[in-house]
């Protein structure tokens, strides 16, 4: 490790640790990397230009952005989960299988794990905390566990930046990432079932079979955002991120001509919105774009391969060590850094192993995911917090369980790659 790599990460990790944002942490680290190396200082600022101009790939992002805040906007969520309620309210535990189908459905549309906490959870936790029908705490907890399905099922914005750094197909991606998504919310709607018999959580008042037709049929048309963007991208119609700009203006003509939920001042909020949270994201990837060179330059993927072949463990073994580290990481970073700077280092090492890449990149996106409802970080925790105001100790107290359920499924999708990859596979992906 060079004396100029070794002041970088200093350098980063002190402006991190005094709170600084992390894209600001990492070009400023950068900067200090190029001057120490006697490099040209107009590096950073090429790297970034060139790196969010030259990938077609990222203008997704924003337009994923956007499509979540408008199905966020008016009546959409409440039609979806007066649907969900419908359909398995009327079981032990009732609204926590609600709230977990309800991020499952909503997952097709935002591709944001805050995205699903903040437009779902305020609703469905009111929802079940009234009345003293569930714990306060245990109702956020299951919230926030079942938002981090909201990036595995597509479209999802993490997926699109691990194909940015990795070049996986971003359509074999979100294929990939439909079953997982699905085994995930079963694991915790078992979990929820186990809790409400344990715990006697009460039977709710279910709605008359007569009304899920009319209810169906309300919900209908934002079901079908997940179909015609899945349609959009395996059936040649449009890339990725055409069908991001087709979901976008889908979403668009949903809140605002069928279901009639969106006025000029709510449109504007939400565009001013996006845009803040694009600005945000693209400040991320910017400064990850600037690290990833330095790293190139320090050759540490190469290196990182190297030390890993030298240890000849398998492929499931190395996915083990990897995925406990990431687990670790996301204890403290959030999901974006992770993503965009820790994983590159074992893409080649993917390489060498024969693991597919979008087999890893499902389940570093998983764990990820994870990671947003574990403390100390766990953003998500704090989104819900600050929308609901039930005390951060009692959430983090329930969530635990949670979080061993999702790992446990972790596990089991390492160990059982098909669970990934037999839809890929299906049609016709060849990795």
């Amino acid at each position: 490790m060079s004396f100029a790599f070794a002041a970088c990460l200093a350098i980063l990790l002190l402006l991190a640790a005094l709170g600084m944002p992390i894209a600001f942490a990492m070009i400023l680290s950068a900067i200090g990397y190029v001057s120490f190396a006697h490099q040209d200082l107009s590096l950073p600022a090429e790297q970034m230009v060139y790196g969010l101009y030259d990938n077609f790939i990222l203008l997704a992002v924003p337009l994923f952005i956007v499509a979540a805040n408008i199905m966020n906007a008016g009546t959409i969520s409440d039609r979806l989960l007066k649907f969900c309620v419908a359909l398995v309210g009327r079981f032990r535990g009732g609204l926590g299988l609600v709230n977990v189908v309800a991020n499952i459905i909503f997952a097709g549309m935002s591709g944001s794990a805050v995205a699903d906490a903040a437009g779902l959870g305020k609703v469905i936790i009111d929802m079940m905390r009234k009345d003293g029908r569930y714990p306060p705490a245990y109702a956020a907890a299951i919230t926030a566990a079942a938002s981090t399905i909201g990036p595995i099922i597509p479209p999802s914005i993490p997926m699109v930046m691990y194909s940015l750094i990795s070049g996986a197909s971003i359509g074999a991606l979100f294929m990939a990432g439909i079953i997982p998504g699905l085994f995930m919310g079963v694991m915790l709607m078992a979990m929820n079932w186990w809790a409400a018999k344990r715990r006697g959580f009460g039977l709710d008042e279910p709605v008359p079979l007569a009304e899920l037709p009319k209810l169906t049929v309300n919900a209908v048309p934002a079901l079908l955002m997940p179909a015609i963007l899945l349609y959009g991208i395996y059936g040649g119609v449009t890339t990725p991120t055409e069908a991001a700009a087709v979901a976008a203006f889908y979403a668009l003509i949903l809140a605002a001509v069928f279901y009639r939920a969106l006025s000029w001042r709510g449109f504007y909020e939400i565009m001013r919105g996006s845009a803040a949270s694009s600005a945000s994201v693209g400040l991320v990837i910017g400064g990850a774009l600037i690290f990833n060179y330095i790293v190139a330059s320090e050759n540490i993927p190469t290196k990182v391969a190297g030390f890993i072949d030298a240890l000849h463990v398998g492929p499931v073994a190395f996915m083990l060590v990897v995925n406990a580290l990431v687990l670790l990481l996301g204890c403290l970073l959030d999901a974006s850094t992770i993503i965009l700077v820790i994983v590159p280092l074992f893409i080649p090492a993917c390489h060498v192993m024969g693991i597919d890449l979008v087999y890893f990149g499902v389940i570093i996106v998983v764990n990820c995911m994870i990671g947003l409802i574990t403390p100390p970080y766990g953003i998500v925790l704090f989104v819900l917090n600050g929308i609901t105001g039930i005390p951060l100790k009692d959430m983090i107290r329930e969530v635990w369980i949670f979080v061993g359920v999702l790992v446990l499924a972790l596990l089991v999708m390492i160990v059982q790659p098909e669970i990934v990859l037999w839809l890929p596979h299906q049609f016709g992906y060849k990795g």
